[in-house]
């Protein structure tokens, strides 16, 4: 099977694209025409995945983020200066033959989203799980749990993830039962379903007003929500931020990818989940 016709059975699986798409989802280096020796599915292409590929003798990498540190992501540097990583990163992928496919666009698209089923499945939530959906362009979940110390519950998801730690806004001795899993917290306004614009932000100190002790963001920001928790902490109110940093939050949605791409292939090529690695650490005062 070449490694073209692997990408045409994710395609199929997903929801269905427009000729005129343009977006991230496309090959990022590599040769399609290649036969495909292995797939690894992972948040990102990092130096140590792409070893991890070579030591395997996988030749695609799917990958859910950029691999070359830009936005726009490319595939290529092309910017006014020289830079060695990329220039090293590149090497190791065309000596060895291995192509990156990003699938950001097309897992999102899935109703449910696609990594939210998986960091739903593998936190042991999804049965637990009750989607709001008037939440804009973003999808929030709410998971009711046993009540549990906030401090516990932290490290669940340490555990689960593979975490070297995590920060957090709030109490860790506090009681937590109603989780909020929430978009990302950026400073940009969102469109509600009758055409107004708000501020996502303003909709989950919402969820939190109306009864959620914990949110789990995908991404933070200072001023807003977590400005709002922690007043709320000032003032004597249980409420409480898990701040995991974005691979971590969406990692487990790439775990995931490998049990629906190996059936999907029906096991002809082999599927390698390969997790990044958390790439924070943490120095206590």
């Amino acid at each position: 099977m070449k490694i073209r016709e692997v990408i045409d059975k994710i395609l199929e699986y997903h929801p269905k694209f427009p000729e005129s798409y343009a977006g991230c989802d496309e090959f990022k280096c590599g040769d399609p025409d290649d036969e495909c020796t292995g797939v690894i599915t992972s948040m990102a292409a990092t130096v140590n995945v792409i070893r991890k590929a070579i030591e395997l003798g996988a030749n695609l990498i799917v990958v859910h983020e950029p691999t070359f540190y830009t936005s726009i992501d490319k595939g290529s540097w092309d910017e006014t200066f020289d830079n060695e990583v990329y220039e090293e990163k590149k090497k190791l992928l065309d000596e060895h033959h291995i192509a990156v496919w990003r699938d950001h666009d097309h897992m999102h698209a899935h109703n449910p989203d696609s990594i939210f089923t998986g960091v739903l499945k593998y936190l042991g939530w999804q049965e637990k799980a009750v989607l709001d959906p008037d939440t804009g362009s973003y999808a929030h979940y709410y998971v009711e749990i046993e009540p549990m110390k906030l401090k516990d519950l932290c490290h669940h998801l340490i555990d689960t993830i593979g975490m070297n730690g995590c920060r957090i806004i709030g109490d860790p001795e506090m009681m937590v039962s109603k989780i909020a899993l929430v978009g990302h917290l950026f400073p940009s306004d969102y469109r509600l379903k009758d055409g107004t614009t708000g501020e996502y932000s303003v909709k989950v100190i919402e969820c939190l007003e109306k009864g959620a002790d914990v949110i789990i963001p995908g991404e933070v920001i200072d001023w807003t929500v977590l400005s709002y928790i922690r007043d709320a902490n000032e003032l004597g109110k249980k409420k409480a931020m898990i701040n995991l940093g974005h691979f971590n939050w969406e990692e487990l949605g790439m775990k995931y990818m490998k049990d629906w791409l190996s059936e999907l292939l029906e096991d002809k090529v082999k599927v390698t989940y390969v997790a990044p690695g958390d790439m924070y650490r943490f120095i206590e005062k």
